[in-house]
């Protein structure tokens, strides 16, 4: 998207260090205000993060939103220093702007104490000071193993299956896909379910037709999945963004965020002005309403009603 995240994407690492096997689970997430609750809903699966800022643009109005909100939850960011191989990189300034803008949001002591690492995305290196030799991203991965904790939900892998739905997607083949974070119990292929909403209501009852992990950036069928994982679930229809999908005995929704309302309305109706019908090939109202009905099933954002007398 050209620089622009628009959807959050889910992606996976498996890391060998010196024989010790490590996966990071990476969520990239929209840096703008405008994506109904995404970004909040986003960090409530992770357990770290980190700021990736130009070397040569420095902080932008996006890097403060995200930011603020990472501080909100009390995580602690890692700053990676990005593209300061081009030559007209600025690292030292923009390494200021960053600390300035930790004080001006009201980072913690501990959060103001943050790493800070050279990167060139681009040629595939990291580096602690700017002396050191470019090698590979290993300082970025060792960095993380150090600074992140164990996923929080690891300490509940004996409880009841529960799994907060923070990204909704749409498969022609395997329908509606449901991402989120494994909080607590096991889940395999086969199992029975329920959703439940924000306020405890039960939405639907189903069973899991496909548990999918994400391996680079590809998604992997898996027969099962443990406190901790990130995975998409499919099999269920009604199920939405900040639903709980948990065992038949799971007895109260998980904590989430409300999706934000839309904030603009329109009506999209027959055209009856005089230039109707002079350009366009999708101009049927049954095109426009399948092609509306799609995004709704991908977008948290849109909401569509049919009107009465279904013009």
């Amino acid at each position: 998207e050209r620089g622009i995240t628009i959807l959050a994407k889910c992606t996976s690492i498996l890391w060998d260090k010196g024989g010790e096997d490590y996966r990071l689970n990476i969520v990239d997430t929209p840096g703008h205000a405008d994506f109904g609750g995404e970004v909040e809903r986003i960090l409530g699966m992770v357990d770290g993060c980190v700021i990736l800022v130009d070397a040569s643009e420095g902080v932008m109005p996006q890097t403060k939103f995200v930011l603020s909100k990472a501080l909100a939850r009390g995580l602690k960011p890692m700053v990676v220093l990005n593209k300061v191989d081009r030559p007209s990189a600025n690292p030292d300034q923009a390494l200021n702007e960053i600390f300035e803008l930790f004080l001006a949001l009201g980072a913690s002591d501990e959060q103001a104490d943050f790493p800070i690492l050279y990167a060139s995305g681009k040629e595939g290196w990291a580096k602690v000071n700017m002396s050191d030799e470019q090698k590979d991203l290993t300082p970025l991965f060792e960095l993380i193993v150090r600074h992140v904790p164990d996923p929080a939900p690891i300490q509940h892998k004996d409880e009841p299956f529960a799994f907060l739905v923070t990204m909704l997607d749409s498969d022609a083949f395997l329908g509606r896909v449901l991402t989120g974070r494994v909080e607590s119990g096991r889940v395999k292929v086969g199992d029975n379910v329920k959703a439940l909403s924000r306020d405890g209501k039960e939405i639907e009852r189903g069973r899991l037709t496909k548990l999918l992990s994400f391996r680079g950036l590809k998604r992997v069928p898996v027969e099962s999945a443990e406190a901790g994982d990130i995975i998409a679930i499919a099999g269920l229809t009604d199920t939405t963004v900040a639903d709980t999908i948990g065992a038949v005995d799971l007895a109260a929704p998980l904590p989430s965020t409300p999706i934000d309302p839309p904030t603009l309305a329109i009506t999209v109706s027959i055209n009856d002005s005089p230039l109707a019908g002079r350009a366009g090939d999708k101009v049927q109202s049954r095109v426009i309403r399948a092609r509306l009905l799609a995004e709704a099933e991908s977008n948290v954002a849109i909401r569509v009603t049919e009107t009465a007398n279904k013009d």
